[in-house]
């Protein structure tokens, strides 16, 4: 890769960072194109030669924040193999792993954005489930169907199991992080896991 291009991508990188930093911050409507293109170090007519308005900017960086959040949530998803230890086990840690990526600090500015902005560009909903969402649970979906070929598990509905364990999971950590405005401690988080695990395998266990 050349360098004009290699240069070319950090820009764009650098504007999406600094756009969805300061969308976060600010909120669509006050969110200044001169602001962003402060903090991403580039001129104005960068970011406009890059993204064309800030509507377009705008969605980019909500992709690109999912595409973000979606490699952390693959990451633990892919600890659930038909190979490895007790199935149990297994789900607990992959729950953990997805709650402190669902309790991440920029997963819930994603939150917040998109609740504030939905009515205006409710297409950015589709952007995030598409991105980020359903990906993840389509690989839960997947490791679930893979544990029950191997008698590990007893799924009949892999998507519909994968549904459910992410909904026993994340149901409560709304109101328990207080909408991401209190910190969870770890010790919690792992009784959350154990509980949605333990309720989960009544239903699906081998």
């Amino acid at each position: 890769m050349d360098g004009a291009v290699r240069g070319r991508i950090d820009k764009r990188q650098a504007i999406l960072a600094a756009a969805f930093a300061v969308f976060a911050r600010e909120g669509y409507a006050l969110a200044a194109m001169d602001v962003i293109a402060a903090e991403a170090g580039v001129a104005k007519a960068t970011v406009y030669s890059h993204f064309g308005d800030k509507e377009t900017l705008l969605r980019a960086a909500i992709a690109a924040e999912a595409d973000r959040t979606l490699a952390g949530n693959l990451a633990a998803v892919e600890q659930l193999s038909p190979h490895g230890g007790q199935v149990r086990g297994m789900l607990e840690d992959v729950g953990l792993r997805l709650l402190r990526c669902y309790l991440d600090e920029r997963a819930w500015a994603v939150r917040r954005l998109l609740l504030a902005e939905i009515n205006q560009f409710p297409d950015l909903l589709d952007i995030v489930e598409g991105a980020a969402s359903d990906r993840v649970t389509e690989a839960l979906a997947d490791r679930m169907a893979r544990l029950t070929v191997a008698g590990r598990l007893r799924v009949t509905d892999p998507l519909l199991a994968a549904e459910q364990f992410a909904a026993l999971l994340l149901g409560p950590m709304d109101k328990r992080s207080r909408l991401g405005t209190r910190e969870v401690p770890d010790a919690e988080l792992q009784a959350v896991a154990r509980a949605a695990v333990r309720t989960f395998l009544q239903a699906f266990g081998a």
